[in-house]
């Protein structure tokens, strides 16, 4: 654990690098099919003046790809284009593009690495997970999980003024630990359900504005509000101390809580249809504004939210950001 912020830092370093990378030979690709063109066209204007028109032609064909390159670079760069006033906005699914998402070019890049090492690792594994571990185990280690994370839980209640439910959820915690240890939630039977939390929620419950939408390298969907409370809630697991100085059970009890994450989730992707990473970024900013204003007590079933499979569903965006 005492490597965990240069992994953080690694991380994000390779997920903003790779995509750059990734696009290097179709940059090399087009530089070389743009003087090809650009040769071709210059032997055609010495042998043959009045060919002007396919002149033009073959021009134009290689300014896509010259227009290509430069988009490439210049999505690592919208990082300095960012004015005071982006981080101003509270970003939600209802918002114009440019206004929530205007990292977009840089987002979809490390989207599609993030889907590329997905698609080869993580959801292999998660399908043999899914297959070969019972259901039953599954849900007793995930709610074991869980049930550690309840007091981080609590304090984050307590910081949002919502003393009586910090106070059944600290009853929560203490029932599930005597009578089972958490693998089993005997609270949910007398009315104790368990709600999630995390410092980036309790920061948009004070108005915090979200800022605009960002992908993170291999832990997907977040906010620039939301980016730091995960990293408060790093620091908040209680396993970051329980297994001080056992770093690689620390290191493996990260793996597997996010290798379940992944596995509830193989029948949920199965709703996102066309464009992925539009469907996935609105999702994720709905959900994350329903929950907040649920928890002001602000109406929640007007047309500002879509009730959908997702709005019921917990684990849902939310505990797939709690896995790191």
């Amino acid at each position: 654990m005492q490597y965990s912020q240069l992994i953080w830092v690694s991380m994000l370093s390779i997920g903003l690098a790779a995509p750059a990378y990734a696009k290097q030979p179709e940059i090399a690709g087009n530089k070389i099919a743009d003087d090809t063109a650009l040769s071709t066209s210059d032997k055609l204007s010495t042998s043959n003046d009045n060919n002007q028109p396919l002149n033009n032609d073959i021009a134009k064909a290689s300014q896509p790809a010259l227009e290509n390159s430069v988009n490439t670079n210049g999505s690592i760069k919208d990082l300095k284009n960012l004015k005071i006033d982006n981080f101003k906005v509270n970003a939600t699914a209802a918002l114009p593009e440019n206004e929530k998402d205007p990292l977009q070019p840089l987002n979809r890049q490390i989207y599609a690495f993030n889907d590329v090492v997905d698609q080869n690792v993580l959801r292999p594994i998660a399908v043999q997970y899914a297959d070969k571990v019972p259901e039953q185990v599954r849900d007793s280690l995930r709610g074991f999980r869980n049930n550690l994370g309840e007091p981080w839980n609590a304090v984050n209640q307590v910081a949002q003024g919502r003393f009586k439910r910090a106070a059944q959820t600290f009853g929560r915690f203490t029932l599930n630990t005597i009578t089972t240890l958490g693998f089993a939630d005997p609270a949910r039977r007398l009315s104790l359900p368990m709600e999630d939390e995390d410092f980036g929620t309790t920061l948009g419950y004070y108005g915090v504005p979200s800022g605009p939408y960002l992908v993170l390298p291999f832990m997907g969907p977040s906010t620039f509000r939301d980016t730091v409370g995960r990293v408060v809630d790093s620091q908040a697991r209680p396993q970051k101390y329980l297994l001080d100085g056992h770093d690689r059970i620390y290191y493996s009890d990260w793996a597997l809580s996010a290798l379940d994450t992944r596995a509830q989730l193989l029948e949920i992707e199965q709703v996102l249809q066309g464009d992925k990473y539009a469907a996935m970024r609105d999702a994720y900013l709905q959900r994350k504004n329903y929950v907040i204003a649920e928890k002001r007590g602000l109406e929640t079933g007007s047309g500002l939210f879509i009730e959908d499979d997702f709005s019921d569903d917990e684990s849902f965006m939310d505990e797939s950001m709690e896995s790191e």
